[in-house]
């Protein structure tokens, strides 16, 4: 990584005509805000030579460009630049962009479709050069290729992967990588990160499973040697291993204990003397009348956040039952809600209970909050003065029955806006 000659940043060879001329973050503890990074982490860039022209693939954080340039012009000159390809136009990877596109503005730049507006926000640019491609669409550089994989959502929606067929080598962006700085650079060599790889995916690509997928079906097919991702180890020894991976943690985990046909219900509560508690006993039992709906029941006061949330990934419906205390829902629903950025909650069914004293803002503010989620609250939410009387009971019974049914489509759906919550 370093010339032993005058202790200046080298390329590093991938192959004969492709070079990694990224930089190394050892120092780096936490990344966009929600991963810890133990080690730091890498910022991979890398260099294609053709026939008839060179390409650079990606850049690197700005406080890093002076590496990724130094170990560039290892390699190739600045006129020789024929094509610059941004995968991802997060900031961890287009930090050198303004200044290498100064020192070769010969260069064409490729993004995604979805990267324009994207670029134009980063650059501060109205009149910029570029092409925007999709999957299928090439770039020539003599003997050597660059065929384009439109994967959006790994991890923004501008994300794409670049394919070359000549190296069988997939540069994929974020997808792959993991934060994990080791300068030995490729798998077989650096220290153990499995870790990393999947607390990453865990983090990054987990909330879109099913964008993953769409992206496996495209890169499954592809002969692969190696896999160059923007951040940690480099993919030389068998690759395809952490292909079949992404496509594992992508599968549904709990799909071959599902009954049959039958449709999972959550109901999470805490209760502070006991009436939200007769509440959700009383809606499971609802619930419970309508065939076809598997439903748990869980007190949040003896349970972990984290289990929680891979049950909720795979559920079909979330129900949440809190006391109001000062004004508020309590903090271990507020918990478990914060922790849900991680998975896909769209369309999920949703719903709201509680036993209040005074106010009763709690079912609301949990109400407002699974909209933001973006899950699908079809009924409003339940709400009791106190102690439950049995009518009030009943009331929580015909509550699960219907969000049961709901689930099952045996119910005509209708959605509350927010104009009807607030006036309840």
């Amino acid at each position: 990584m370093v010339d032993s000659d005058n202790n200046a940043p080298a390329a590093v060879a991938l192959s004969e005509r492709v070079y990694w001329i990224g930089a190394f973050d050892p120092d780096l503890r936490s990344f966009d805000i929600i991963l810890k990074t133990a080690n730091g982490t890498s910022y991979n860039a890398y260099l294609v030579r053709g026939s008839e022209g060179v390409a650079i693939i990606d850049t690197v954080k700005e406080g890093f460009a002076g590496d990724f340039f130094a170990r560039l012009e290892t390699v190739a000159d600045y006129a020789e630049i024929k094509v610059i390809v941004l995968n991802h136009l997060e900031p961890d990877h287009t930090g050198a962009l303004p200044e290498l596109m100064r020192r070769a503005p010969q260069a064409q730049l490729f993004i995604s479709q979805k990267a324009q507006t994207m670029l134009k926000a980063l650059l501060k640019r109205d009149k910029l050069n570029f092409t925007p491609v999709l999957t299928g669409d090439k770039v020539s550089l003599g003997d050597r290729s660059l065929e384009f994989l439109h994967t959006p959502y790994l991890h923004w929606p501008d994300t794409q992967c670049t394919y070359v067929p000549e190296e069988k080598t997939l540069f994929s962006g974020d997808v792959f990588g993991c934060h994990f700085c080791d300068t030995r650079l490729f798998n077989d060599e650096a220290g153990d990160f499995r870790f990393s790889f999947e607390y990453y995916y865990a983090h990054i690509m987990r909330p879109f499973k099913d964008y993953v997928i769409r992206a496996l079906e495209l890169i499954e097919p592809l002969q692969l040697d190696l896999i160059a991702p923007t951040h940690g180890p480099i993919l030389r020894d068998r690759p395809k291993r952490y292909v079949r991976r992404y496509r594992e943690m992508s599968q549904p985990s709990l799909s071959t204990d599902k009954q049959a046909k039958a449709r999972t219900l959550l109901i999470f509560y805490i209760s502070s003397y006991g009436n939200t508690r007769r509440m959700a006993e009383a809606i499971y039992a609802g619930v419970m009348s309508v065939a076809g709906v598997r439903v748990s029941l869980y007190d949040l006061e003896g349970g972990e956040v984290s289990p929680f949330v891979d049950l909720i990934e795979d559920a079909d419906g979330l129900l949440f039952g809190t006391p109001t205390i000062n004004g508020d829902a309590v903090k271990p629903v507020w918990d478990l809600l914060s922790s849900l950025t991680v998975v896909n909650l769209k369309n999920k069914l949703g719903g709201v209970f509680g036993s209040y004293g005074w106010s009763g803002e709690a079912v609301r503010l949990v109400e407002d909050r699974l909209r933001g989620l973006k899950l699908r609250v079809p009924i409003q939410g339940l709400r009791v003065k106190l102690i439950p009387t049995e009518e009030e009971l009943e009331q929580c019974h015909r509550f699960g029955r219907e969000l049961a049914q709901e689930l099952l489509g045996l119910r005509e759906a209708r959605v509350i806006d927010f104009a009807e919550l607030t006036s309840s």
